[in-house]
């Protein structure tokens, strides 16, 4: 029946609703009306700082194409990364999304908007709502220490997410719409017009989900045995709108002029605390986002050019309250935090000689932070200047040397290098790599002062100004062979971290309960009994993380691909003399994803089986999270209905073998699978140009 539902309210939406889209001229159909192959060799900018291709480039990138996010039925980006790549994984909650990048989280990732970071993040969980998927070309991941071009952050790697504008005299409207079980509904609208070099690309996106449990029992406070009814969600549900404008003016062929603004809103869906019942909640997270920016470029000629940017981005967030309490109304607001942070960079790439690029760039940086939970209003200021000279030193051989220096107004000057070597004959490549990453402590990080209560329990957390930033010196030697045809790649790596900086617990004696008491005089007397430790973020001594990845795609016959991705990672840290697995890391991870595609006139079949697969998950502090498979199925079904229009019914099965963590929750319990269960997929996109 709930399917059933489904299927009927996706039709509605389908026949009813404005679904619209581009396509360039009426001779040129549809890309999925015709046989075709997938591009093993696309052009990429993240390894390298400039374009080139894929096999080219000397530091390995991973590439995933908007068509094969289309065709996996993939509609957030948390979702194209867990599906494609077997080194990302994800923990979502209240307060965003816990991203792990071979072994390492959130603030050791680096996420760019066409080269420009994206701010905001919830007690290091990232907001990744606030990516417009409908705007989406590619998504390149870059392994590693990569300090040498992005500066801070950028020690497990970079995620850059390429946007697409079209650049073909037309005006055009697409909608897209998804639909499954559990409330969720994701419906993206674009509007694109270019005309003699101006153009204008607008776009809102409507995501929600319902809260939603995979049991409804809890362990009663103490017991591992007796258990009682919860409503406490395993997955929160949310609504999330983004608005995104973006216009750009390329007079003639030598310049580039660009500005956009991107306003996203995100608020949860809990349910309300009850007398009867444990598990509900007085408030809502909410959280708003605003980000806007101008650049160009000037072209001097096809190897010379001059880029400028500036990026100014918005991120608050707090409490809604729909639940009325002693000190708050329904409707109240209360802000939690506050970050603001404007980037200008200035960027020449010169092709010196005709077998080299070069780069040479300027970037400062200022970050704001205001956090009414943690006692913060501070802000900091960084400074960089990098250069990167590429050099074909003889044939098949070619060299890069890279090298940023960074003043940062807390700590100073730091050095980051990098060099790579790529030996290249014929189809095949040998790269070895060495970069340097650098990673300044968080304005939360130094000066935090929080104290809150979680279901009758106090929690305290202090920053720490006498942290010293994280230094890391990541090492890879890669092999690869690339045509037409398939593609296959083997990478083991390196990755050493120094002066981590982690959230220590603090046991709590006599002494140190009678300071907690006077730092935070709102704190009760019964509340300072309970409490067995406080958190103090300090350096651990090092980290350590080793991997292997096995990457093979292959276009096995005409209309059939198939693709795999392996990952071996061994993730540690160390403080004084033992060493722990890093929370939350994975040992073993595969993707796999086969596509067939098939057209007959006017009408074409695409149907895509993909799946991942990952061991336990480890948890040092608690019981690991077990291993598990999901296997998902989408077919997309695109008509010609006219001169100017495609419609694409969509249908498939999330999860197919129904796999779901039904553990009760207990204080010692973690998970890695947050799915719900087998769940039916509708909906499809209309397109209409002209």
């Amino acid at each position: 029946m709930r399917y059933l539902k489904l299927i009927v309210l996706a039709v509605a939406l389908l026949s009813g609703g404005a679904a619209f889209s581009q396509i360039h001229q009426m001779e040129h159909r549809d890309s999925s009306m015709t046989s075709r192959t997938y591009n093993l060799n696309p052009v990429v900018v993240t390894g390298s700082g400039h374009h080139q291709r894929l096999k080219s480039t000397a530091t390995p990138v991973r590439v995933l194409s908007s068509q094969e996010i289309s065709e996996q039925g993939i509609a957030t980006f948390d979702a194209a990364l867990t599906r494609m790549m077997p080194q990302a994984s994800m923990a979502p909650n209240s307060m965003g999304t816990f991203l792990r990048l071979n072994g390492l989280g959130n603030k050791y990732i680096l996420i760019l908007i066409n080269g420009q970071k994206l701010t905001g993040d919830i007690s290091n969980n990232v907001d990744l709502n606030r990516i417009n998927m409908s705007r989406v070309k590619r998504i390149e991941v870059l392994d590693g220490a990569a300090s040498s071009l992005y500066g801070s952050d950028a020690i497990a790697g970079v995620i850059n997410i390429i946007t697409d504008q079209p650049t073909q005299n037309l005006v055009s409207v697409t909608s897209d719409t998804k639909v499954s079980g559990h409330g969720v509904l994701t419906e993206a609208v674009t509007l694109d017009i270019y005309k003699n070099g101006f153009g204008s690309y607008t776009s809102f996106t409507h995501d929600r989900a319902d809260s939603y449990q995979t049991t409804d029992l809890e362990y009663k406070k103490g017991s591992d045995t007796e258990t009682q009814q919860t409503i406490a969600p395993f997955f929160t549900g949310y609504r999330s709108n983004i608005i995104g404008q973006k216009f750009t003016y390329t007079p003639n062929q030598h310049i580039a002029l660009n500005a956009g603004l991107d306003y996203s809103y995100k608020i949860t869906d809990r349910p309300e605390t009850r007398n009867d019942v444990t598990g509900g909640t007085d408030y809502e997270m909410r959280y708003k986002g605003f980000r806007w920016n101008l650049g160009g470029i000037y072209k001097f000629n096809s190897k010379n050019s001059l880029q400028a940017d500036f990026t100014v981005d918005r991120f608050r967030y707090g409490k809604e309250y729909d639940v009325e309490t002693k000190s708050n109304a329904i409707g109240d607001y209360v802000q939690s935090k506050k970050q603001r942070s404007m980037d200008g960079e200035l960027k020449a790439i010169l092709g010196l000689t005709g077998h080299s690029t070069t780069i040479f760039g300027a970037d400062w940086r200022k970050d704001y932070l205001t956090a009414t939970s943690g006692n913060i209003n501070q802000h900091v200021y960084s400074l960089a200047a990098y250069a990167q000279h590429e050099q074909k030193l003889f044939k098949d051989f070619t060299a890069t040397l890279g090298l940023r220096l960074t003043h940062h107004e807390t700590f100073n000057n730091h050095l980051t290098p990098k060099v790579t070597l790529m030996y290249a004959p014929g189809n095949f490549r040998f790269r070895a790599t060495y970069s340097a990453g650098f990673r300044a402590p968080g304005l939360d990080e130094l000066y935090y002062h929080y104290f809150s209560v979680n279901r009758g329990k106090a929690q305290i957390s202090f920053g720490n100004k006498n942290l010293k930033p994280e230094k890391s010196n990541y090492f890879s030697l890669n092999a690869e062979y690339r045509d037409e045809v398939i593609a296959v790649s083997v990478t083991g790596y390196l990755n050493r971290i120094n002066d981590m900086v982690i959230k220590q617990n603090i046991s709590i004696d006599d002494a140190s309960r009678t300071m907690l008491m006077q730092e935070f005089p709102e704190m009760t007397q019964d509340q300072a009994s309970k409490m067995v430790s406080y958190a103090l973020y300090q350096n651990s001594d090092k980290g350590d993380v080793k991997g292997l990845q096995l990457n093979v795609s292959a276009n096995i016959f005409p209309g059939f691909n198939l693709s795999a991705n392996y990952v071996y990672t061994y993730a540690r840290t160390k403080s004084g003399d033992e060493w722990t697995l890093l929370e939350r890391s994975i040992r073993h991870a595969a993707t796999i994803a086969a596509n067939y595609h098939h057209s007959w006139g006017r009408y074409a079949l695409n149907v895509n089986l993909n799946g991942r697969l990952q061991s336990k998950t480890y948890y040092p502090d608690y019981e690991d999270a077990p291993g598990f498979g999901v296997w998902n199925l989408h077919t997309t079904h695109t008509i010609q209905c006219g001169r100017w229009v495609v419609f694409k019914p969509v249908i498939g099965i999330d999860n197919i073998f129904d796999k779901v963590d039904r553990r009760i929750d207990s204080s010692t319990r973690k998970y890695a699978l947050y799915s719900p269960g087998r769940m039916l997929v509708v909906g499809g996109v209309i397109k209409l140009w002209q």
